[in-house]
């Protein structure tokens, strides 16, 4: 899936966020945003994913222009065409990783059978199949963001917005979510947006962006 990101501003009363951020992503890449701590990664991805509205500027997502969607569309667009990974997983704490999965995709109109095997694979997919059963609270900080993963990969949406991914993730297991994302990047076209401080994933995407003084600049060479 295609985005395209132009002239966006986001104010916040009298802060300015984001200053004009130009972005193209296109199907099938892996696209990573850096940026210090409060520089407005997670703004970006709230926009793009059309949780937030830019103050200004267009966000195409696919060839529709989301910023020009009544909220009721945004919503079932949100809903049918992008996957979200949260950096603090929003994980439902009386519900089993299982039923974490089998919720979203209840959201997203899919039949029992179906959301069975999607689950099942996803938990696989992570590594997980063993915890199925296990509440939020019975799992290691990494296991819950991987069951957040699961989640996302399930739905199989074409665009995916990870915020922080691989925090909490010892390095082989962070490798191993990375190739995840290259295989069903390859395989079925899937976009990944990934926000995140870890510098080799530099190394391992198709291109790189740094969120400075408001405005996304590409790194050379990426």
């Amino acid at each position: 899936m295609s985005v395209i990101v132009s002239g966006v501003t986001r104010h916040y009363g009298a802060t300015q966020v984001l200053r004009g951020v130009d972005l193209s992503v296109q199907p099938g890449e892996l696209i990573a945003l850096f940026g210090a701590s409060g520089s407005g990664k997670t703004t970006l991805l709230n926009l793009i994913g059309a949780l937030d509205v830019p103050t200004a500027g267009s966000i195409t997502i696919k060839g529709v222009d989301i910023t020009r969607l009544g909220e009721r569309r945004r919503i079932q667009f949100r809903r049918q065409q992008i996957g979200y990974i949260f950096q603090n997983y929003t994980l439902m704490p009386t519900y089993t990783a299982a039923e974490n999965i089998d919720l979203l995709l209840r959201l997203r109109g899919l039949g029992y059978g179906e959301r069975r095997r999607r689950t099942a694979h996803g938990l696989e997919a992570v590594g997980l199949s063993a915890w199925a059963d296990h509440l939020p609270a019975e799992l290691s900080g990494g296991q819950r963001q991987r069951i957040a993963i699961a989640r996302a990969l399930a739905a199989q949406p074409p665009l995916i917005l990870a915020d922080e991914p691989t925090s909490g993730l010892d390095t082989q297991t962070a490798r191993r979510i990375l190739n995840l994302f290259r295989s069903l990047a390859a395989a079925h076209g899937t976009t990944f947006l990934i926000v995140s401080h870890d510098p080799a994933l530099a190394t391992r995407v198709d291109a790189v962006y740094d969120l400075r003084d408001g405005v996304a600049v590409k790194r050379p060479n990426s």
